[in-house]
């Protein structure tokens, strides 16, 4: 479906661009003669929310609505309902907030949550987007942290430069560590590690006998002071629901900054609670 750029001013469209039948779909539903009716529509256009051939269509609709509240809280409904009957995906937000409220940002909470969901999964994109999303020291730490536990983890590499690079890593790491019972764990284990001036021979013969130890302490110090690099193992289906949801929220988030018009504690509600687990979802309405 052939889709492109419209102006974005109340009431004013071009169409340029845009396919006929998404503007008039969108008329459509905006058009519902009574409160009922547009109900209805918007219930019937937020059914479509994780197909990606209606996205212009709820832009669209989000826009030429005299008010976009009933469609932004359809659709943060629908969207939290994705993944709400399942225990390991709830689980794996459950993680992502708590970690979230550990780190003392100026940051959106739930920036911050989409941040660590990111970084469990796809660890090796995670210093691309890092300096780029923040310069907090803690997220920093985090990035580096789970950078160096994916490198000790790889397994067919444990040859003598590679090694090396491991503990050269840590060390690095322990400028910017703050905490005094991590900085202390990770020196003791940056001080087990082969002086640099060793012959390759002798580093060789403790990386087949201690390598591997040593690769597994660090992890589990890291996991134990910081709370990253839990083995998350989604199954196929669950991968293709959390990329159905992580696209189901952009969505949400392109509406919200569109020219809609939704009132200011709507708007923050929606902010503040995006990618959060259903319990807490819950535990807020009785607040």
């Amino acid at each position: 479906m052939k889709t492109g750029n419209f102006a974005r001013a109340r009431g004013i469209f071009s169409f340029s661009y845009l396919a006929f039948q998404e503007y008039f779909t969108a008329r459509k539903i905006v058009a519902s003669y009574n409160l009922q009716a547009l109900e209805q529509a918007l219930e019937g256009l937020v059914s479509h929310i994780t197909d990606p051939h209606w996205r212009e269509i709820f832009l669209l609709t989000a826009t030429m609505l005299r008010s976009a509240d009933s469609l932004v809280q359809l659709m943060k409904q629908q969207i939290d309902a994705l993944i709400a009957q399942d225990d390991y995906l709830q689980e794996f937000l459950t993680w992502a907030s708590q970690k979230s409220r550990t780190i003392p940002t100026q940051a959106k909470d739930a920036t911050v949550r989409a941040f660590y969901l990111a970084l469990s999964r796809t660890p090796h994109i995670a210093s691309h987007f890092a300096l780029a999303s923040s310069l907090d020291q803690g997220i920093f730490l985090d990035v580096v942290l789970d950078d160096l536990l994916v490198e000790c983890a790889i397994d067919g590499n444990q040859d003598f430069a590679h090694i090396h690079a491991c503990g050269d890593a840590l060390s690095n790491i322990l400028g910017i560590v703050l905490d005094v019972g991590l900085h202390k764990s990770l020196q003791q284990l940056s001080d087990q590690f082969p002086n640099s001036h060793q012959s390759k021979e002798r580093f060789e013969l403790w990386s087949q006998t201690n390598y591997s130890a040593w690769a597994e302490q660090v992890k589990m110090t890291v996991i134990n002071y910081r709370n990253i690099n839990q083995q998350w193992q989604f199954s196929s289906e669950q991968q293709q629901v959390l990329q159905r949801y992580y696209d189901a929220n952009q969505l949400l988030l392109d509406c919200l900054h569109s020219n809609c018009e939704v009132t200011a504690a709507i708007r923050q509600e929606i902010e503040a609670t995006l990618l959060l687990p259903q319990k807490e979802l819950e535990d807020r309405e009785w607040q």
